[in-house]
């Protein structure tokens, strides 16, 4: 392998540094789990190893830039948990996953599609983000864990009717019984507005013992 210092290699690392520090900064501002120095590393380290794979000879060309991919998924998969019934980070992964490729682009001198390509994943995080908002706004769901006093199966049928009322739409998960105490697991969806009065509806009424919303 011929790893003498060329200019364009110290070009092809400065501009990742750039690429996923813009990213970086969005992500940090955020508060998300991979920050600002963590996808300008992923970044620089990706555009690294493709050059290293450029440089390489025989079967091993291929064979570190494809690896990426695959380390890449460990990290990306380090970040995704769940949070009671719902699944976290799945966005802060996929961010993961396009920086790494944006490293792979720079390293193969496509300057200018890098350029655009970040500012594009910058748009969708942050102008997307907004229309994402607005449509969990007039469509939004919720997942309520309900366990009502007794085992009065009259108690499940009065919320959801109450739910339809307020123009909810519900979807029954799972029903149990247990020391004579009715457990109920819904989907609720709807109006965010709506929901949100349903849910003070739920805790106020005198039938539920407990009531979990995710």
């Amino acid at each position: 392998m011929d790893f003498d210092f060329e200019q364009h290699d110290l070009i092809r690392v400065i501009l990742s540094i750039l690429c996923g520090s813009l990213i970086g900064f969005e992500r940090e501002y955020k508060n998300k789990s991979a920050g600002f120095r963590t996808l300008i590393l992923i970044c620089m380290g990706s555009t690294i190893f493709t050059i290293v794979s450029q440089r390489a000879s025989g079967e091993s060309d291929d064979r570190i830039a494809a690896n990426i991919i695959t380390g890449i998924g460990f990290i990306g998969a380090g970040v995704i948990f769940k949070d009671g019934l719902n699944v976290k980070g799945l966005t802060t992964a996929a961010v993961i996953w396009v920086v790494a490729a944006l490293g792979m682009v720079i390293a193969l001198f496509h300057y200018s599609l890098s350029i655009i390509l970040t500012f594009i994943v910058l748009l969708i995080l942050s102008v997307f983000n907004k229309v994402e908002s607005f449509i969990d706004y007039i469509n939004h769901q919720k997942t309520f864990n309900v366990t009502f006093k007794n085992d009065d199966l009259g108690n499940l049928l009065q919320l959801e009717q109450e739910a339809e009322k307020r123009g909810l739409k519900s979807r029954r998960i799972r029903l149990s019984k247990s020391l004579c105490k009715l457990n109920a697991v819904f989907e609720i969806s709807g109006r965010k507005k709506e929901l949100a009065s349903f849910n003070t509806y739920l805790v106020e009424l005198p039938s539920t013992e407990e009531v979990l919303a995710n």
